[in-house]
Order: C-alpha cells, then structure tokens, then sequence
C-alpha cells in the first residue's frame, strides 16, 4: 500500500492510501526518494487562488469557462518535481535495472508506475547526487523560457524573480553567453544569484530596477527581461527596462488582476514584444526541434555535466508525513525558503519479476 498528499482544502494537507496494482509487463514501479514543491503553480492550488478551482478549463476550446463546476478539493496527485528507485520492473521493460534512478513527474506520493520507455528516457546518471532529481521539470520550464527568449551572444539579459526558476535561468543565460543581471526584493536571493554566477544585482526596493538597467547599458536598456517571478509589478517593471523594440519573456504565474501593470506607458511607446512561455508548449520557430521531453533530458544533460549549480538552491527539507510545515513556511515565510523538498523514507527492498 502507498500514500499519496493530497490537499484537503485551502492550506490543508492530509494524506490518503494508494493501493498498489500489477505491474503490466512494460511497465516499472519507482519509489519516491525526494519531491520538490513549487512554490509557484503549486502554491496556487495549496492556497486556494489557482483559476481550476474557480472556473472550468475547457480543453476543445482552451478557454476557462465562469459559473461552471470547477475542480473541488480533496485534490490529490499534485507535485511535478520527483526522483524515484526503480524497486519492480516488468517481464518486457527491457533496458531498466533495479536500484537504478528515474526523474520525472508524478506527484507527492510514496510510489509510483511508469511505462518502461518513461523510465529508459528519464535514468539519472549513477554520480549525479539523487536530490538533484527533483530539479527535472522545474529546469524544462526555465530551459524553456531561455529559449523562448532567443538570447544572442553578448546581450544583457535581466531576470526579475531569483526564486527556483529566476535561478536556473539566470545560470542558463550565462551558458548562452549573456550578461545576466538579477532583480529581486529578497537579498539572501540576490547574494544567491551572486555566488552563481550573476553578473550584476539589483535590489528593486532600494532603487528602480528599470532605471538602474538603463544606466548600467548607457540608457540603452536590457535586450531581454525575463520575469519569473509571477508578480505584476514585476512585469512592469521589466517593460520599463527593455531597450527599444526588445521582448519580455512572461514565465511566472500570475494571480488575480493585472494591478501594477501600465500597459499605455513603456509597453506602447517602445513597442515592447510580451511573450509567454509555459511549459506545455515549445515557441513555433522550435516546434519541429523540440518538445517537453527535449526540454527535459537536455537540462538534466547540463546538470550530469556540472555546467549547473543546483545544490545551494535546495534550502528546506522534511520528512513526507511532516510535508505541511514545508508548505506552512513557503505560504508564510517564502523569503525564507528558495528550493523545499519532501524526503520519503525508504525501507523495502528490490523485487525483480
């Protein structure tokens, strides 16, 4: 029998039993070592504020539909950021051993069964730390942005947000060969981006981000504003500080209105392009190249490398069944937390088929 999280109402974590079913003969049961928690997307559906739970997504149409039924809580199966043991593996899923490790996504849950072609596309190098898994998703969807943002050689490129993603984007810019200058109201996370590799810090409380980057490039301003932080002042901001007829890449997730952004000042004069990157879709010039799982296996390529630098970002850890103190403080405290990750203990042993 596993255990899955499950959200049992706004800010309420509870924990339901799953049983386990046969392995199919393609396919591959894991154990869950570490999950990462999102302190974006996930947070959303942890506080009550995520658009699911008050309109009705209409996939035919791609519209969300007001005044009808939404998702209701108990939700369970949330948490996109896992690294698993194989512990079973099916009489066809040719090319998976026991013990070796699988990333991927399938929620905050002790186990799980994945088709033996997931499993062959997702192995964790043996000398890449176990942990490092968890990073998985969440670098596709700042792998993802980077490349929605088309950096060139030399340019300046401003990442608004130093939470998770703003981190790994600002890692992946400079492997790009920008200069990366990293905004943010936190300092711990501006001395973090700093050890990282940032060129330039800014903290946007003590100045205007827009107008420092417009002195730091001779007025020029930044060739690309990458906002990641999911807050609409902060994507006015990274308007104001965009050079002529440059682009804003939008990767947060935002929340409610659109208060803080003026759409008839900076945006309009300078003719700014807003893009969105969201991790279910590749930009067009890429579409015959690149797909999700591209995204994937090519960031965890730069992580088994050592071109990446994920360990300072994990900051909190617990045990599954305490998951809700990790949740409490990224609600409460989230300057306090960059990177949380749930540990599940483990205690079978392998069973081959």
């Amino acid at each position: 029998m596993g255990s899955v999280l499950l959200y049992a109402g706004p800010r309420a974590i509870d924990f339901a039993d799953e049983p386990e079913s046969p392995l199919a003969p393609n396919e591959v049961r894991v154990r869950t070592l570490y999950s990462g928690i999102s302190a974006g997307t996930e947070l959303t559906a942890y506080r009550g504020t995520n658009p699911y739970l008050h309109k009705r997504w209409d996939e035919q149409r791609r519209l969300f539909i007001a005044g009808e039924e939404p998702r209701r809580y108990p939700m369970a199966g949330w948490g996109y950021e896992e690294i698993g043991e194989v512990m079973e593996v099916g009489d066809e899923a040719a090319g998976i051993e026991l013990g070796q490790r699988v990333y991927g996504t399938w929620g905050h849950r002790t186990h799980h069964v994945v088709t033996a072609e997931y499993a062959r596309n997702r192995i964790l190098p043996p000398h890449v730390e176990p942990i490092l898994g968890v990073f998985s998703q969440i670098g596709a969807i700042a792998l993802n942005g980077v490349l929605d943002a088309q950096i060139n050689l030399g340019e300046t490129v401003a990442v608004f947000g130093m939470g998770v993603v703003g981190q790994l984007v600002a890692q992946l810019a400079r492997l790009s060969g920008a200069r990366v200058v990293a905004v943010d109201l936190i300092e711990a996370r501006l001395e973090l981006a700093r050890r990282l590799g940032a060129d330039v810090v800014i903290h946007g409380q003590e100045r205007s981000a827009a107008e420092a980057i417009k002195e730091l490039t001779g007025g020029r301003g930044a060739d690309i504003c990458i906002e990641a932080s999911g807050s609409t002042v902060a994507l006015n901001e990274a308007v104001r500080a965009c050079a002529y007829s440059a682009k804003v890449v939008a990767l947060g997730f935002f929340q409610g209105e659109a208060r803080g952004l003026f759409l008839g000042e900076e945006f309009h004069h300078n003719r700014i392009d807003i893009v969105c990157s969201q991790i279910a879709g590749v930009s067009p010039y890429l579409k015959y190249r690149w797909d999700t799982l591209r995204l994937v296996t090519t960031f965890m390529k730069l992580v088994a490398d050592g071109r990446l630098d994920l360990r300072p970002l994990i900051t909190h850890t617990a045990p599954f069944q305490q998951a809700a103190t990790l949740f409490e403080l990224l609600d409460k405290q989230p300057a306090a937390v960059v990177q949380a990750v749930i540990a599940f203990e483990q205690e079978e042993e392998p069973m081959q088929r």
